[in-house]
């Protein structure tokens, strides 16, 4: 963590208090970016921790997940269906100028801290819900992951393999972009109302992070009555003798001079190869003449070839290739940071933001702030000590 002082443009959100319910991905990744920019999150997990926290590649009571999405905030472990334990979250929500939630709609309510509960303790309150499907509807309750948003969007049926089997996204892409829209309808919200006014109910989905991802798409299907087809083949992923290459192509001008360069001029000649969607009619015999030429040399070789010839291309990088190399270090983009329990950490940079997640407080533990955040509530010492006792709080 960043000792030096802060500048005040780097925190606008200083003094904001945020009360986070909320687990997984979407929702504590807003969370993690509005204490980015200085505002005091409290995190409330049941004592088993985030469900996040076990997930992946793990270390302790932290996964890689955990250890980024929950940067910058304090931790209390409580048992909401424990009266004491409500009656926690209640006193914090009625300090709180914004509350998140990420639990199946519903259940909030059933627990006694959803929108109209916390509204009456607090009518100035911001709150954001971030489910799967939404508040409404007929999915409204139904459960929902990354795995489900990608594919219930349509975003398999565009990432497909040669073969034409839709295929998954590595990573948690949905999840993590309706983080950053639940943030950008927060961040809003509260400029909104910066000269007073009421709370609001922020409904944010995954279903709805995933239709914003492929709005272009989406109204490229609704013009073409089918599923949008790539856009500029033969472009896509080429295996060499050493590895794999990612190539584009931007302009139809651009497929003779990847024909020539490949050894296969014919092809770049055929009238029947014009244009984008006249390759696309013919995208297989293409892929089956390149593919071959592209085994004949090494990834180094061909990126040379093909950008010396203004081709758009680039090695397809693993993840510790991304880290290790020479741009990424002189940009300094994933700073690094000593995580309790994973050592040094890189911590990717969130684009545009004067501090990076390195630069504030580390991830806590399950609970860690618990007695720090009842003491600030204005329990004394016995009170804490007896709620922990009563199974209410969870002390570390």
């Amino acid at each position: 963590m960043n000792t030096e002082q802060t500048p005040d443009y780097a925190t606008p959100f200083r003094g904001l208090k945020v009360l986070d319910l909320s687990q997984g991905v979407a929702a504590p990744h807003c969370g993690m970016l509005l204490a980015l920019y200085g505002a005091e999150v409290v995190k409330v997990e049941p004592f088993a921790g985030d469900w996040i926290r076990p997930i992946g590649v793990h270390r302790g009571e932290h996964s890689a997940h955990s250890v980024y999405y929950s940067r910058g905030k304090r931790s209390i472990a409580l048992d909401l269906k424990h009266a004491d334990g409500l009656a926690i979250v209640h006193r914090l929500a009625a300090e709180a100028d914004v509350m998140l939630e990420s639990f199946r709609p519903g259940v909030a309510d059933r627990l006694g801290v959803g929108y109209a509960a916390m509204r009456d303790l607090n009518p100035g309150l911001l709150y954001a819900s971030i489910s799967g499907f939404g508040q409404t509807g007929p999915f409204r309750e139904r459960a929902c992951t990354d795995t489900v948003a990608q594919a219930f969007s349509g975003l398999m049926s565009l990432n497909t393999a040669p073969d034409g089997s839709p295929v998954k996204v590595g990573a948690v892409i949905i999840d993590t972009l309706t983080g950053l829209f639940a943030y950008q309808a927060v961040a809003t919200a509260i400029y909104a109302r910066r000269n007073g006014g009421a709370g609001r109910h922020l409904d944010i989905s995954l279903m709805g992070g995933a239709a914003a991802l492929l709005a272009p798409k989406v109204l490229e299907a609704a013009i073409a009555g089918e599923t949008p087809k790539a856009f500029n083949p033969p472009a896509g992923n080429y295996q060499t003798s050493d590895g794999w290459i990612a190539v584009t192509l931007v302009r139809d001008a651009e497929f003779p001079i990847i024909c020539d360069a490949v050894g296969l001029p014919e092809i770049g000649a055929d009238p029947r190869l014009k244009t984008f969607a006249e390759r696309g009619q013919h995208l297989d015999v293409i892929r089956d003449s390149f593919l071959p030429r592209f085994r004949e040399k090494t990834s180094a070789e061909w990126l040379e070839i093909l950008k010396a010839r203004n081709i758009l291309c680039d090695p397809v990088m693993d993840l510790p290739g991304w880290l290790a190399h020479p741009h990424v270090q002189a940009t300094d983009t994933a700073p690094v940071a000593d995580q309790p329990g994973f050592g040094p950490s890189p911590l990717v940079r969130v684009p545009g933001a004067p501090q990076s997640p390195a630069d504030i407080s580390d991830a806590p533990e399950i609970g860690e702030q618990g007695a720090e955040i009842l003491a600030g509530l204005g329990y004394g010492e016995a009170e804490i000590a007896a709620l922990a006792e009563a199974g209410a709080v969870k002390l570390p």
